[in-house]
C-alpha cells in the first residue's frame, strides 16, 4: 500500500499544500490504491517538506519525484501530448510551481489580514500561551525566503499587475477548451489547478481570493480538473 504524507486538509481542500494536492491528483489519475497520512512538522522528512510518498522500496520525496515514481510504474501523464507540447507543459509547471506559488505563500503568511488566522488554524496544536512568539519566528523566516526569492520586494501594486498578466496567459490558454492542451488533462492541469485553488482557497477572502473565484474561465477550469480526478 502507498502512502502520501501530506499537509492536513483546508476546509473541503484536499491539503494545505498546493504540491501535496498536486501530489494527490497524480496518484487518483495512476490508479494506485493508496492512502493518506497527515503530518504537521516535515523537518523528520529527506527534503525537510511534504509530500512524500512512502511506497514499498522506501520514501520517495516531492511532488516531481513522486511524478517519476509513478511514470516508472508505467504512467505517462501526457500520452495525449507531442514533443512540443510536452515542452510548453514543463513551461507551465515550473510558471506554476516556481512563479505563482510565492504569490499563495505571500497571501497566506506575509498579509497582515491572514496571518491572525493562519497563525491559529495552520499551528492550532501549539499551545495559545506560546503560539505567538513561536510562529512570529517562523512567519519572519517566510518573509526573509520571500525577500530573497523577490516576490516581497514588489508593491502590492506591482504584485497584482505581475501576477495578473500570468493569470490573463492562463484564461488566454484556456479559452475554447476544457484543459491547457484541449480536451485532454495533462501533467501541467495537475500543477497548474492545484496552484489556483490554494490561491482562491485561503482562509479568509483577499484580493487574491476574489481575482480567483470571481474569474469566469480560471474558476470554472479548477473546478473540471477536480471533477475529471476526483480526490477523497
Amino acid at each position: 500500500m502507498l502512502t502520501l504524507l501530506t499537509y492536513p486538509r483546508n476546509g473541503t481542500v484536499f491539503s494545505l499544500s498546493p504540491f501535496c494536492v498536486k501530489a494527490a491528483l497524480l496518484l487518483a489519475y495512476a490508479g494506485q490504491t493508496w492512502t493518506r497520512e497527515d503530518l504537521n512538522d516535515p523537518r523528520k522528512m529527506p527534503h525537510r517538506k511534504l509530500p512524500v510518498l512512502r511506497t514499498p522500496g522506501g520514501l520517495v520525496p516531492d511532488s516531481n519525484a513522486i511524478r517519476a515514481w509513478l511514470e516508472q510504474q508505467g504512467t505517462d501523464f501526457d500520452a495525449a501530448l507531442g514533443t512540443r507540447d510536452r515542452a510548453q507543459a514543463q513551461v507551465l509547471i515550473r510558471m506554476s510551481e516556481d512563479t505563482l506559488y510565492f504569490h499563495v505563500v505571500r497571501d497566506r503568511w506575509d498579509n497582515d489580514t491572514v496571518w491572525p488566522t493562519i497563525r491559529d488554524s495552520y499551528f492550532h496544536e501549539i499551545p495559545a500561551l506560546i503560539r505567538r512568539p513561536v510562529t512570529s519566528s517562523i512567519r519572519k523566516s517566510v518573509h526573509n525566503g520571500l525577500m530573497f526569492q523577490g516576490t516581497a520586494r514588489f508593491s502590492e501594486t506591482e504584485r497584482s499587475q505581475r501576477l495578473d498578466q500570468d493569470l490573463r496567459a492562463l484564461a488566454d490558454l484556456l479559452k475554447g477548451q476544457d484543459f491547457l492542451f484541449g480536451a485532454q488533462i495533462s501533467s501541467a492541469d495537475f500543477s497548474v489547478a492545484s496552484m489556483l485553488q490554494a490561491m482562491g482557497t485561503t482562509p479568509v477572502r483577499t484580493p487574491l481570493v476574489s481575482r480567483i473565484l470571481d474569474d469566469a474561465v480560471l474558476q470554472p477550469y479548477v473546478d473540471r480538473v477536480f471533477e475529471t480526478v476526483p480526490l477523497p
